[in-house]
């Protein structure tokens, strides 16, 4: 009697161990694990994990029991379950920052590589990339266990380069996110343009245009990145496409070679980049009252130990490259105009500040009352003259 109840309470606790959800006995999910159970999220701000649940409890496991690289004393480490979607999965979703991913023990790796294609001018190229994986905790107190371990591995691959131009980010979207591992930081870059040397005061570009020489100061940024990276600017050159095309464009500079006007303040030593230009026109332009053209900015991101690397080195006439896999641009976002006017900055105004009218002239009606007078005198003295000889010839016939 004492062995059947023995066999009945090991059957209960295997049933209670072994018990499967309602909603993962209809699911057709519910199998044994397979290695595409997980979806990975590669996005700008956070990483996205999704792993099916059902297969989990096929395998004697629950949510509770699979956690990041093995670190079961960090709560951060663990998942959310969501039993609301069909299939059920089983959720890790953590931020793209230093704390984050060292705290899990995810594996951070920076790797180089030669540029070609949209890159080719550079001859490295940095790219970052995070991996990890979920496993299983096994609860056997005992010294043998008969459960599967279940291990799930992800990663994403980050380019550090991107082909960007005057940021319009608040209207592109928030994040771009690609459901495979290679993943991009688009939305954490932006380009603004200011009219002081403090980058305090942002640029305001009237319908007629900028004048002539008018100073611009371009900022690029980077936010909600990890501390490990810089912004590095690479080329930067206007077109009168809006898109980054080079059929007709002029370059501010690349590399070494720069537009004599321009400026570069601060480059691979922050998360912020800082040039300056002069206002210019297109010669294309030349027939119309204003000339319009879009900046573009070949910006990638470096590690911040291998920033001053990665600068190009002046002194230097000619540089070695290799050939290597293309890379090509993650994401472009697109300026708003850039209008410039025919005036040259410092130049007279022709208006008064006070009335708007020309100086020096009077306005049209004052100068319509003076031509009609002046008609009527000319008509006056011209019917006087007119009588003065008709009375003149009317004399000798009355004698």
């Amino acid at each position: 009697m004492r062995l059947v109840i023995l066999v009945c309470q090991l059957c209960l606790i295997l049933r209670i161990e072994a018990q499967i959800p309602e909603a993962c006995i209809i699911s057709t999910t519910n199998r044994p694990p397979e290695n595409s159970d997980i979806t990975v999220i590669c996005g700008s701000e956070y990483m996205d994990l999704s792993i099916y649940l059902c297969p989990m409890y096929q395998a004697l496991y629950n949510e509770s029991q699979m956690v990041l690289n093995n670190q079961i004393n960090t709560p951060e480490c663990y998942g959310t379950a969501d039993w609301n979607v069909d299939p059920p999965v089983l959720k890790f979703k953590f931020p793209l920052n230093d704390n984050s991913v060292s705290s899990c023990n995810n594996d951070f790796q920076i790797t180089n590589q030669i540029g070609t294609g949209e890159f080719s001018d550079f001859s490295n190229i940095q790219f970052v990339n995070i991996s990890g994986t979920v496993t299983s905790i096994d609860p056997s107190v005992a010294m043998i266990t008969y459960r599967s371990q279940i291990l799930y591995k992800f990663s994403c691959f980050y380019p550090m380069q991107y082909l960007m131009n005057n940021t319009q980010l608040g209207v592109s979207g928030v994040n771009v996110a690609i459901r495979d591992n290679n993943g991009s930081f688009i939305s954490t870059l932006s380009m603004q343009l200011f009219r002081d040397e403090l980058y305090l005061q942002k640029l305001d570009i009237p319908q007629t245009g900028l004048n002539l020489k008018t100073k611009i100061y371009v900022a690029v940024k980077a936010t909600n990145l990890t501390d490990r990276f810089n912004v590095l600017l690479d080329r930067c050159y206007a077109t009168t496409s809006p898109y980054p095309e080079r059929t007709t464009f002029y370059d501010l500079f690349v590399g070494c070679q720069r537009d004599a006007q321009t400026k570069v303040e601060l480059n691979g030593q922050s998360q912020k980049a800082h040039f300056s230009f002069e206002a210019f026109r297109f010669v294309e332009h030349k027939n119309k009252t204003v000339s319009t053209f879009f900046l573009h900015c070949v910006t990638r991101l470096c590690e911040v130990a291998s920033c001053s690397q990665l600068l190009p080195n002046c002194e230097s006439t000619r540089r070695k490259r290799r050939e290597a896999p293309d890379v090509s641009a993650n994401a472009t976002v697109t300026s708003t105009v850039i209008v410039v006017g025919t005036k040259r900055t410092g130049e007279a105004q022709t208006l008064s500040s006070s009335s708007g009218q020309l100086e020096g002239s009077y306005s049209g009606p004052v100068v319509a009352v003076i031509v009609c007078i002046v008609i009527l005198a000319i008509l006056l003295v011209s019917m006087a003259a007119y009588f003065a000889l008709y009375v003149k010839r009317r004399k000798p016939i009355t004698q």
